[in-house]
């Protein structure tokens, strides 16, 4: 218990609480922005900015080719202040301009698709201009994460929620969707505007540095599209329920006894956003990283047994206090929490470890591989099984990604301790 203790304590001094309360806090803000959103505006105008929203939203991961990833990355394994700062003047640069070209190449080619929705060419073009503050704004939170600040990195998860919030009520009362797709990009912009002032960065200063070379290009190209992919992995699973099963209610039914054991994945990500600087930084300190692993892993096999516990003796319970009619997926819903273990204890610790290490490529791999069975599985089981068979494929494939990840950390950390010696 030593460990446990000792790793919550070190959480919690790195201000992971802030971090925790933040994450609550933004889901709570964006389900409340999205009721909002439906209740001002009528079902067919909001279903085509979201569907222009749902396009953009695959995009921005690979915003500046994912320069924000790299700089988070090489970032923590810079020692002075000085090349820290200029890192990011490097990133801000070589960012924006591939962001603002993705925004042009988008509005090119939105003229030359035949959307089935009217108005979808138009809120794609207005939704792109999301791109360029989102890839600000997570260069910003980095430049936090690095400096050790993680209660103003928490900050802005805040902050960009009550602005959401706020512009959506008052844009989409006053100009309905138009208001709406204005509001997802305006939040992000006053974020952006408002913490880049925080950040203490002398534009003066613009050092060259040897690490900006083509393996750090492409680390934040592979992280940002393994993000793309992994997302996909989540997706899939709607799409071929509704493909294959030719039944919407079967596709909503999915979606809802899904929604609890997705949702509690923010547990590790809160961890893993509030440590990854910290233990990036000791990458090379072996006991360091074994001592971390061991902490981490244990917490979460403790809290993975307690949830799957839960969900198989009160799982009844939950479904019905969502819909009656969920009772009967019970074993379905128990399932993706026996699934959502393997991401626990597995997945969500040694993919950012491979990350960490700038492996971030193998990541892509891994997910990359995992679509491809997701799709030919629940091409086989979701017809003999329905949604129980979707629900089948994604736990093996929790565990399946997650096992691989550690195995990949563990063959490739050797070799990079070796190459430090």
């Amino acid at each position: 218990m030593n460990l446990i203790t000792s790793y919550i304590a070190n959480f919690l001094g790195r201000k992971g609480s802030y971090v925790l309360f933040a994450t609550i806090f933004a889901r709570i803000f964006s389900f409340l922005a999205a009721w909002f959103a439906l209740k001002l505006i009528p079902n067919k105008e909001l279903g085509v900015v979201l569907f222009a929203y749902n396009i953009i939203i695959f995009i921005v991961p690979i915003s500046g080719l994912g320069l924000h990833q790299s700089f988070l990355r090489y970032g923590a394994l810079l020692k002075s202040a000085e090349e820290k700062n200029s890192l990011f003047l490097y990133v801000l640069k070589k960012g924006f301009l591939v962001s603002l070209l993705l925004i042009v190449l988008i509005n090119i080619s939105a003229f030359f698709i035949d959307f089935q929705f009217q108005n979808t060419k138009i809120y794609l073009v207005l939704l792109s201009f999301i791109i360029i503050p989102s890839f600000l704004l997570e260069i910003i939170k980095a430049q936090l994460r690095l400096n050790h600040n993680n209660k103003s990195f928490a900050y802005t998860e805040i902050v960009q929620s009550i602005f959401l919030l706020i512009s959506v009520v008052v844009l989409s009362y006053f100009f309905a969707e138009l208001g709406y797709a204005i509001a997802l990009v305006l939040a992000p912009t006053l974020t952006a505007l408002l913490f880049i002032t925080k950040i203490n960065i002398n534009y003066r200063l613009k050092d060259k540095l040897q690490i900006t070379d083509f393996t750090f290009w492409k680390y934040g190209f592979f992280a940002s599209l393994s993000n793309v992919v992994t997302q996909l992995l989540f997706i899939i699973d709607i799409l071929l329920i509704g493909y294959l099963l030719v039944n919407t209610e079967m596709v909503t039914n999915y979606r809802y006894i899904s929604l609890i054991p997705f949702s509690l994945l923010f547990l590790p990500r809160v961890f893993i956003a509030t440590d990854f600087v910290a233990f990036t930084e000791k990458i090379y300190d072996k006991k360091y990283i074994e001592k971390y692993i061991k902490s981490y892993m244990l917490l979460f096999l403790i809290v993975s047994f307690m949830l799957v516990t839960a969900s198989y003796f009160f799982g009844d319970f939950v479904l019905k206090l969502l819909d009656e009619n969920f009772v009967k997926y019970s074993q379905t819903f128990f399932i993706l929490m026996v699934g959502i273990s393997g991401i626990f204890i597995f997945r969500g610790l040694f993919g950012n470890l491979l990350s960490s290490i700038g492996k971030a490529h193998v990541n892509y791999y891994i997910a990359t591989i995992a679509l491809a069975f997701n799709i030919a599985s629940n091409y086989y089981l979701i017809p003999i099984y329905g949604i129980k068979g979707a629900a089948i494929t994604s736990a093996i494939l929790m565990w399946f990604t997650g096992i691989v990840s550690a195995i990949c950390f563990k063959l490739l950390y050797n070799k990079v301790l070796l190459k430090t010696e």
